[in-house]
């Protein structure tokens, strides 16, 4: 790959990235403790990711379970979980907290891929950004000694890797979509 475009494909694969990352917090009905993920505690005055202050597992397939490191922290843990947009209600025995997933009914399952689709869209609006910025940065080449030829054909490699790319968020629109509507 010409080095001069190399940089627009490594930040329209961060882009993919950074959707997979979205999607992973989106839950589809089964338990996965990466919905957990974006929950930040206050651990002595800090905030802290949830992750580095307890163990975090899922014993059956519609519950996960928090292990705080500290025991002091379950209340922390707790109203963290209740403050966030996850809709969960944790439980706990004075060690554990237990949150259980409830089922999802139709129609959240399809206010979840509704949301799904509008993440997918700003990607793709995203990967469109970054290939505008390529042609207008390779239209500059243009004034320079490079012929126009040559910047038709970058340019074309260009469109060639965003429509790639473009492809493989609609995959992963439908990859998720197909994930959340299985009952």
């Amino acid at each position: 790959m010409d080095e001069r475009i190399q940089k627009y494909d490594a930040k329209m694969t961060k882009t993919l990235a950074n959707l997979e990352t979205e999607f992973a917090t989106i839950r589809a009905g089964r338990a996965n403790p990466r919905i957990l993920d974006k929950i930040v505690v206050d651990y002595y005055g800090s905030p802290t990711p949830l992750q580095q202050v307890a163990n975090i597992n899922v014993p059956e397939a519609r519950m996960i379970q928090i292990q705080p490191w500290e025991s002091s922290m379950i209340k922390t843990i707790e109203k963290a979980i209740l403050t966030s947009d996850l809709g969960l209600n944790p439980s706990n025995d004075g060690k554990i907290i237990r949150l259980v997933l409830p089922e999802l009914t139709e129609e959240r399952r399809k206010e979840l891929v509704k949301d799904v689709k509008k993440k997918g869209e700003a990607a793709k609006v995203a990967v469109r950004n970054i290939r505008r910025d390529a042609n207008d940065a390779l239209k500059k080449l243009g004034k320079t000694d490079v012929s126009e030829d040559e910047i038709k054909e970058l340019e074309d490699k260009v469109q060639k890797m965003t429509d790639k790319y473009v492809k493989e968020v609609d995959k992963m629109i439908d990859a998720k979509s197909k994930e959340i509507l299985t009952v």
